[in-house]
């Protein structure tokens, strides 16, 4: 008879070193691409942080972009109370302001009532001054609402007033001419300054919030009137030139 031999498997698997290997290997690339994706995380809710603090300082003192028939339209909360929000919750309710004009944001949820309060990371904003801070990512990203207080809150208005063909009303008929600025007084009212122009009919505002306000020119021996909206800007020394509506001297 003969032999019958069997033939052995010589393939092999893999050893335990093999194993090993492969797994801190395997580790090592998922712990890579934990990283990159956690960063890539971070960066998103840092880039919609930035984007909702932009919106916040649009609710704020307006967006600068945005005009009606040559003029500015929107100034935001500043604009209407012609003061800085005490907090962030006045722009969603009312704090008891009769000028109050909101809400002037809206939440992204509208089952989270604090959405547009809190950063990616659900950290509130502080609101101070002239600047909103987010501190949830541990490194504060700083939004600055405008450059300074004064330059949204203090302003100038200037003009002179003429009759219709281009006249200064002299010295002595400027005293019958009421020039009269209306506009919000920071706290839910209006104040209304007058004043009298010079003998060159020059008249000047300080200390005026930004936003659409109410001038009015009146000549009082005749009644003849004008009416019409100023737009101060942050930091503007608005000055115009204005003309009644016949030759009254």
């Amino acid at each position: 008879m003969g032999r019958v031999v069997a033939c052995l498997d010589n393939n092999k698997g893999f050893t335990l070193i093999e194993l090993v290997a492969v797994i801190i290997i395997v580790g090592i690339l998922a712990a890579i691409a934990a990283q990159k994706i956690g960063s890539v995380a971070e960066n998103i809710k840092a880039e919609e942080t930035m984007l909702e603090m932009e919106i916040l300082a649009h609710a704020i003192v307006g967006n600068e972009l945005l005009y009606d028939n040559g003029v500015r339209s929107d100034f935001g909360y500043v604009g209407d109370i012609g003061a800085f929000p005490p907090n962030l919750d006045a722009l969603t309710s009312n704090p008891g302001y009769g000028t109050w004009n909101g809400p002037y944001i809206k939440n992204s949820f509208e089952q989270l009532s604090s959405d547009f309060k809190q950063d990616s990371w659900q950290v509130d904003y502080i609101l101070s001054g002239t600047q909103i801070t987010s501190s949830g990512s541990g490194n504060n990203i700083v939004k600055y609402i405008c450059g300074s207080v004064d330059g949204i809150l203090y302003n100038n208005v200037e003009g002179n007033i003429f009759d219709l063909d281009g006249t200064p009303p002299g010295d002595s008929l400027n005293a019958f001419i009421s020039i009269r600025l209306t506009f919000p007084n920071g706290a839910g009212g209006y104040s209304t300054l007058s004043k009298t122009p010079d003998k060159g009919g020059y008249f000047q505002f300080d200390s005026i919030p930004i936003g659409n306000h109410t001038l009015e020119i009146i000549y009082s021996p005749s009644g003849d009137m004008l009416r019409h909206l100023v737009s101060v800007t942050p930091g503007s020394n608005l000055y115009e030139q204005n003309f009644l509506t016949a030759n009254e001297w």
